[in-house]
């Protein structure tokens, strides 16, 4: 199938054309047209699926066609849970609406009111915003949405998970009845399916591929840790690969985050936080300096890295395993991304087993033990409940990797062969300190 199969606008094949697509993902195979035959829809997909393309196309679409009410206000919301994301779709929104000449708005969180009230004002086709802000000028009555005609909730569970359902729940009741409601999640089951049936009319449900077949081109590490002085190490030591170019490290806090870019940066690494406090123009200039390669290591909160699409990222480190299995599905998800291969590893000690066989059960995959030589656990925490799978090496291609007693093997550096071990001093902050 081509994109040309599904009937869009002329200028919006244009559009994906200039973008170098040719055939649509799965998620955009099924979902493109059941938006335009005019099904509300809940669909279970997946960052890195093309599942922004899945619901900005048929919604360009349709604005290709002129409104009947005459108004102000946006045809089109798209609701996210952060703002990295909203900007995102944001950009995505004036890709493939060049041709079309649509006007596009971001209401987020850490804008200045003033510059939203102004952009509010003036003609909106496609709103873009986060759900607290966007509460914000309705109860200011600044929004108009007689014309609204589609609202679109993308990563609903993550919006759920962030303690956004009662005002998801008031924006959609702010609208009008008729209009077209999509829903994008991870998971369609739980509150999810709870909030489609209050929200969705006689919604078309669409899944793509199952989890265990997703990231078949990321290698996943898991590394066991003794202690935060020993993971610290490992740290340190995995960001001397020269076969690293850019890296995500995931904290659980913004605490963590923040002390953590701060020991990097000191031991001579490019590195910065990204987090849910900082304001929106110091988000935007760390965005940018990792996307123009200006910063290899980028320090983390879920929240915050929820969106980030650079191609660059060759590996994705957990320094704290997520509290959510299907946060470690769209942590990995940030490395190879556009066909590219990407390296993911995990640390976890004997505290983090549930959260590793969560993790392992949503992904249908036993995540891979590895040694690093001069970095091994003195002990090997052990599972409630056998691991499916077996250990691989460390690096190169999926083999044995269990000695005769059946611990993990020792391996060589995850820096090249022969590579001189840095100081393992570790990191100053950190070092005995217990992680919250």
């Amino acid at each position: 199938m081509s994109f040309e199969n599904l009937k869009l606008h002329p200028s919006i094949l244009q559009a994906i054309a200039d973008s170098g697509y040719t055939v649509p993902t799965p998620i955009q195979a099924e979902a493109i047209p059941a938006v335009l035959a005019g099904h509300d829809i809940m669909a279970s997909a997946q960052t890195g699926t093309g599942k922004t393309a899945a619901f900005m196309l048929p919604a360009i679409h349709r604005l290709s066609t002129p409104s009947a009410v005459k108004s102000k206000g946006p045809r089109v919301l798209i609701l996210t849970p952060t703002r990295e994301l909203a900007t995102q779709v944001n950009d995505a929104a004036r890709k493939y609406g060049k041709h079309l000449r649509l006007n596009t708005v971001s209401i987020l969180g850490g804008m200045p009111y003033p510059l939203q009230n102004k952009l509010l004002s003036g003609y909106v086709d496609i709103l873009v915003a986060t759900p607290g802000r966007l509460i914000d000028h309705i109860d200011r009555g600044r929004i108009d949405f007689s014309r609204l005609e589609m609202l679109i909730l993308d990563e609903a569970d993550r919006m759920l998970d962030m303690g956004f359902i009662e005002d998801v729940e008031k924006i959609a009741n702010a609208t009008p009845a008729s209009r077209q409601t999509l829903l994008f999640s991870a998971t369609l089951d739980g509150n999810i399916g709870k909030l489609a049936t209050r929200l969705l009319k006689d919604p078309k449900r669409i899944q793509v591929a199952a989890q265990q077949d997703r990231h078949e081109n990321i290698e996943q590490r898991l590394h066991y840790v003794d202690d935060m002085a020993h993971k610290s190490r490992l740290l340190q030591h995995m960001l001397t690969d020269i076969d690293l170019t850019q890296a995500i490290v995931f904290t659980a806090t913004k605490r963590d985050a923040d002390m953590l870019a701060e020991d990097l940066f000191a031991q001579g690494h490019s590195a910065a936080a990204l987090h849910g406090d900082m304001n929106q123009g110091a988000r935007n200039r760390t965005l940018t300096k990792l996307r123009r390669g200006g910063l290899r290591v980028l320090v983390a909160t879920d929240v915050a890295a929820r969106g980030i699409d650079v191609a660059g990222i060759s590996h994705v480190i957990n320094f704290d395993l997520p509290k959510f299995a299907e946060d470690y599905v769209h942590r990995i998800g940030r490395t190879g991304r556009a066909g590219a291969t990407g390296i993911a590893v995990s640390f976890a000690s004997h505290k983090d087993m549930q959260i590793l066989q969560r993790i392992e059960r949503f992904t249908g995959q036993a995540i891979a033990a590895h040694t690093i030589a001069g970095f091994e656990p003195k002990r090997v925490p052990r599972p409630s409940a056998p691991r499916s799978g077996q250990d691989r090496k460390f690096s190169g291609k999926p083999g044995g990797n269990r000695s005769a007693s059946g611990q993990p093997r020792r391996e060589g550096g995850f820096a090249r062969s022969g590579e001189k071990r840095p100081n393992s001093g570790g990191f100053a902050h950190h070092s005995g300190r217990r992680h919250g």
